[in-house]
């Protein structure tokens, strides 16, 4: 299928049950990967066995780096959070227009930070799962370099370059950084340094029960786990499980059986 934007269509696949549909599930994709790779590509299998609808599809920030129709460039490496956000409510709004009910929001890294800021604009959504959700907001890029991620001990560095490059005017200049996917450009690491939504603050405005799950690899103050469920006003169910890490590695059955559980319950 594919879905209308003012620019890009965001290509995907809305998998359908062999029987009844007993409910929808809105799959986001994590940074830089699209609806054909990770928990996009295999969870829709156990759960359309359950009688769920599931949406995958790409946002316009999809993979590192793509052309389509010409030599321009797009993809994660000029993504901008306004855009990752209307990506998210054209979906929404495609399975509302096939009359598909409500549909559980499933986020990957993150997608399941956008997750957040998504459920909080539809309070008719059943259930939040977060799969390995980061946590955003201001402290995202520092705390991912002290992780050895985005940009590690050249951090300062790198940073500051960044944001001379898009003072000038050269925002769409693509710059070569350790610890990410190694390009992405001024403008999108800038994005990332202060407008990224922050998953603790938006907590207490998610309008239903979330299953937040780590793998335990995973450093917890970059993927909050609990302390997002310590701000939350609805239940959160806390999983931390040995998955294979951030990409679910050997452990994509370990993942599916804790999310299609927790989501057979609800339904």
């Amino acid at each position: 299928m594919s879905i209308d934007t003012p620019t890009t269509p965001l290509d995907g696949l809305l998998y359908l049950p062999d029987g009844d549909v007993n409910g929808a599930v809105q799959l986001m994709h994590g940074n830089t990967m699209n609806f054909y790779v990770g928990p996009s590509r295999f969870l829709p299998a156990r759960l359309t066995e359950l009688g769920f609808a599931c949406l995958a599809y790409n946002r316009r920030g999809h993979d590192v780096l793509s052309n389509r129709e010409s030599r321009d460039l797009e993809g994660g490496a000029y993504q901008t959070i306004a855009e990752a956000i209307e990506d998210n409510h054209f979906a929404r709004r495609w399975i509302d227009e096939r009359g598909l009910p409500a549909p559980f929001v499933v986020g990957h890294s993150n997608g399941g930070m956008l997750g957040v800021r998504h459920v909080t604009e539809h309070p008719d959504t059943p259930g939040l799962v977060l799969l390995s959700a980061h946590r955003g907001g201001r402290l995202l890029m520092r705390t991912m370099a002290e992780n050895g991620l985005m940009a590690a001990d050249r951090y300062e560095e790198i940073t500051a370059a960044a944001r001379a490059l898009v003072e000038r005017g050269e925002g769409r200049e693509l710059m070569i950084v350790p610890g990410w996917w190694y390009v992405i450009s001024a403008q999108t690491y800038v994005e990332f340094l202060d407008n990224c939504p922050d998953i603790i603050e938006m907590a207490g405005r998610v309008p239903c029960e979330t299953l937040f799950v780590r793998s335990v690899e995973e450093p917890p103050d970059l993927y909050p786990a609990e302390e997002f469920a310590a701000h939350s006003r609805q239940p959160v169910d806390v999983r931390i499980i040995d998955a294979g890490g951030h990409y679910y590695l050997g452990g994509e059955r370990l993942v599916t059986d804790t999310v299609a559980d927790w989501l057979a319950n609800r339904v």
